[in-house]
């Protein structure tokens, strides 16, 4: 009979739901030498966010075929390690949907009548009516930031209790944004026009402080801000300082640059700001709606069958898997790249199959494919399962090619994305059974291997202009690791593809699209 290890606390109709097929045991608080000391005797981990599943962890579980996380992020879990070793992890993505954006509209109103200050004043003995005089939330503007599943229920629920919608998602389409009621802007007429704005959207370098001092400078000073999804996405510093001045009226948080959150300027303040302890999934709702989803996965693979959130593995036969593997690595990467390349709003993906590839079952690649024009804006949150539902969600049109007659390679993907700051294309292949190439980038043949860290420029071909970039790298100390140049003709246009070793120090983009003959470059980070 399986085995599987309950390492934090979960809720019991979870634990029922395993006990159908395997021996459950519940051991809470382990050290991680003991979880690594005993979990080779389980088929199955089930966990929440105390427990850290390293890549020792995962190297030790020798029997270990599922991790479970009951929740959304799987940041506890060395994803690539279990990968690799072919354990699949899921989570689960929408349990705690309805709990988070319940939170953030109880905190929109927490904040506008100043209820925990004038409970906290009545309990006291006072009967001060004076001080706490709110502001209503009927007729005004709410500014979402991140249109997914979250920030679509706050825009029903708000729309419902008559509030104007403003939404800023670069990766959702005007239709989509229109079903919900809200009028799609750009992130700086959001931040002007609204009295309210509520944050929906992962922690990543390019939303790491997004709301920052110059953002908060925009908004009206009457605005007041929530955020229930990461935190650093506001600059805790700049937030205090504004709301001390009272340069925007009001804050409510849920989440924190550190947590627990110990010094910190924001509780310095006073009614002005609201503050809870990372609630946004703490309903007995949501704490079942996880049990129950992460449990049946596990359920479900541990008895031959696929997991419906696997955030590492499709669903598919063992065989099939084994076969297509390299490929869908492949065409994740390929899609991050494309993703990134087009920027902005993507409305359309074409995904060709060539060669030997167009006579394979396509479904997983064009999945995987998905993920990686996905992941980028989406970290976590997207996966195998979800991909193909979050596309189109977000209107993006996909389209499927085939085209068996072309024999560069023995098989080989083309991904063209569409957008709303033009259309790029990239190109890629294996050589031998699993080693990547990226042999084309909007039709200029290149031959280079995906890096963690990317420079493309577009240029004209001409003497010099090669040397000029290496120069203005190395003075701002970037080591190049890698560098080609792709070109259809002499002294025509070109494609330059440079692997650094570390993320482009900031201004040093601005720097490159100065330089005579260069026009136009981007970063990529895969």
């Amino acid at each position: 009979m399986p085995k599987v290890l309950v390492s934090d606390p979960i809720d019991q109709v979870g634990i029922d739901i395993l006990s159908q097929v395997a021996q459950v045991d519940v051991k809470t608080d382990l050290s991680p030498d003991d979880l690594i000391r005993i979990i080779s005797e389980y088929d199955a981990l089930m966990i929440r966010s105390s427990t850290r599943v390293t890549k020792d962890v995962i190297e030790a579980g020798d029997n270990l075929k599922i991790i479970g996380r009951a929740g959304v992020g799987v940041d506890n879990v060395d994803v690539l390690a279990a990968t690799r070793k072919g354990i699949v992890v899921v989570n689960s993505p929408e349990g705690n949907t309805i709990a988070a954006a319940e939170h953030a509209l109880a905190l929109m109103m927490a904040m506008s009548r100043y209820i925990p200050d004038a409970n906290q004043s009545v309990k006291s003995g006072k009967w001060d009516r004076k001080s706490f005089t709110g502001v209503e939330v009927y007729k005004k503007t709410l500014g979402i930031v991140g249109l997914g599943k979250i920030g679509a229920h706050v825009a029903t629920v708000a729309r419902a209790m008559g509030m104007k919608l403003l939404a800023y998602d670069p990766f959702i389409s005007h239709e989509r944004a229109e079903q919900l009621g809200c009028r799609l802007v750009e992130l700086d007429l959001l931040l002007q026009e609204s009295d309210y704005i509520t944050l929906h959207i992962p922690k990543t370098p390019e939303t790491k402080h997004l709301i920052n001092a110059e953002a908060i400078a925009k908004m009206k000073p009457t605005a007041r801000i929530i955020n229930c999804a990461r935190g650093g996405i506001i600059d805790e510093a700049a937030l205090a300082e504004a709301l001390k001045q009272g340069r925007i009226a009001g804050a409510a948080l849920d989440v924190y640059e550190e947590e627990p959150l110990k010094d910190s300027p924001l509780k310095e303040l006073g009614k002005e700001i609201v503050m809870t302890p990372h609630l946004g999934a703490s309903t007995e709702e949501a704490q079942v709606n996880v049990a129950i989803d992460v449990a049946e996965q596990i359920r479900d693979v541990l008895l031959g069958l696929p997991a419906r959130s696997a955030v590492n593995i499709p669903g598919l036969r063992p065989d099939l898997l084994e076969q297509l593997r390299p490929y869908l690595q492949l065409a994740e990467t390929l899609g991050n790249l494309v993703a990134q390349l087009a920027g902005g709003r993507i409305e359309s993906l074409n995904i060709r199959l060539q060669g030997e590839l167009a006579t394979n079952q396509s479904q997983p690649i064009v999945i995987a494919a998905l993920k990686g024009l996905l992941s980028h804006a989406l970290q976590e949150r997207v996966n195998y399962v979800n991909a193909s539902l979050e596309a189109k969600e977000r209107g993006i049109h996909v389209i499927e090619t085939r085209d068996a007659s072309i024999r560069d390679y023995t098989g080989s993907l083309l991904l063209t994305a569409k957008g709303s700051l033009g259309e790029h294309s990239v190109s890629g292949a294996l050589l031998g059974e699993s080693e990547m190439r990226i042999t084309s980038v909007d039709d200029f043949p290149v031959n280079v291997p995906p890096n963690r860290y990317m420079l493309f420029t577009l240029h004209r071909d001409m003497p010099g202009i090669i040397g000029k970039i290496g120069s203005l790298l190395g003075s701002f100390n970037v080591n190049i690791a890698s560098m080609q140049v792709g070109r259809k003709i002499v002294r025509g246009d070109a494609v330059m593809v440079l692997s650094i070793d570390d993320p482009l120090p900031e201004g040093i983009l601005n720097e490159i699209l100065k330089v005579p003959g260069i026009r136009d470059a981007y970063t990529v980070t895969l």
